[in-house]
């Protein structure tokens, strides 16, 4: 039986074929790895300039309450994930997670509020299980709707000159709002946010007029289409988690370092503290820290150490201290960046531990994340 027979294909499936794309199979859709520059060109005309992603595979879902009230949709959520939801601004979208009741992470997610109801992106290997979460749990209370639509990703410092040759407003959005808008006269959904470390947008397309749109956008001289490989790389620089390698049921979003994305409100004396799965040992590592953290690694030389590679105190590879989850060349850097997992013992930036490659125990270097600068419009 041929294996992609059973592969679902993005609105754009035919435009990356067009455009002479090598697609392979992730997620359950046939999808572009690379175009015809490569991942190290494409990695690099994101930094310079602007590239465009088809992440139509993700799953975009509109939560809304019964009721018809914000209020209610908000606290509903907010039973499932340890965000404020319920003063999240209206245009404003922030990231989150679904945590179950061990404390781990069950998917990680952006939630916008638009009007009466939330919009909300998650992650495209979970997207069926994330639904059948939210009926099972909100589903008296709310209806859950997973939308048949395109979404791409325009990224880079140029990506506002090419979105605004199309929507001229779109220069003053900040750095996560969420505006309707009517690109090459379609009603879109424009978010400024992404994956890569750099200023960009997310836009949400209805799926028949998703070819039009991305042809528009890269008949811009300054836009490239741009792969999952080069997607990966420009996330790793910028230490950014990939769902399923840094973060998954056995990482607490404590272990993870995502403090950042729980509110002081959901937080041990906050005013709607807790009310989420896992939420005691969760609000437990807020207050007295978990016993591991992920952290930035750089490897010596020129090598690079990939996920799964095992974590040593030692040079000669006697105390096994954890594991490499994600890791690569990043062309930005110019040399390999990695991301993992260490005791709080040895998660100090600038301490020297070593990762065992083909045999051989590397020096490897904690280091700050994220690798590069970014450029998001705050």
């Amino acid at each position: 039986m041929d294996d992609t027979a059973a592969l679902k294909n993005t609105p754009l499936h035919a435009l990356h074929l067009l455009l002479g794309a090598r697609m392979v199979p992730f997620a359950g859709y046939d999808m572009p790895v690379q175009y015809p520059a490569g991942v190290l060109k494409e990695h690099l005309q994101t930094r310079a300039a602007a590239g465009l992603f088809d992440v139509s595979h993700m799953g975009q879902v509109i939560v809304k309450a019964k009721s018809g009230k914000y209020e209610d949709v908000a606290l509903a959520l907010e039973s499932l994930v340890p965000v404020d939801i319920l003063g999240l601004a209206e245009g404003r979208q922030r990231y989150g997670f679904f945590t179950d009741e061990n404390g781990g992470i069950l998917d990680d997610l952006m939630i916008a509020h638009l009007d009466d109801h939330l919009f909300v992106v998650v992650n495209a290997a979970c997207k069926e299980a994330d639904v059948a979460h939210m009926q099972k749990h909100i589903g008296d209370r709310c209806d859950i709707t997973l939308l048949d639509r395109a979404l791409v990703a325009l990224q880079g410092p140029r990506a506002v000159d090419v979105l605004a040759e199309l929507w001229a407003d779109v220069a003053a959005m900040k750095f996560m709002d969420v505006r309707h808008c009517r690109l090459h006269d379609v009603s879109c959904l424009v978010s400024r946010s992404g994956y890569s470390g750099e200023d960009g947008y997310e836009i949400s397309i209805p799926a028949d007029k998703a070819e039009d749109v991305a042809k528009r956008l890269l008949e811009h001289p300054d836009a490239q289409p741009i792969g999952l490989g080069a997607r990966d790389s420009l996330r790793l620089e910028a230490g950014l988690c990939l769902y399923g390698n840094d973060i998954d049921t056995t990482t607490t979003p404590v272990e993870a370092a995502l403090e950042w994305a729980m509110q002081k409100t959901r937080r041990t004396g906050g005013a709607r503290a807790g009310g989420f799965p896992g939420a005691e040992r969760i609000l437990r590592e807020l207050d007295n820290g978990a016993t591991r953290r992920r952290v930035g690694l750089k490897p010596e030389g020129k090598a690079p150490v990939r996920g799964h590679s095992k974590l040593y105190a030692d040079a000669e590879g006697r105390t096994e201290i954890g594991e490499v989850t994600s890791g690569g060349f990043g062309p930005s850097v110019d040399g390999p960046v990695a991301i993992g997992y260490v005791p709080v013992s040895h998660a100090s930036v600038g301490t020297q531990i070593y990762a065992e490659v083909r045999g051989k125990y590397l020096p490897v270097t904690v280091s700050a994340m994220p690798f590069i600068t970014p450029t998001y419009k705050r």
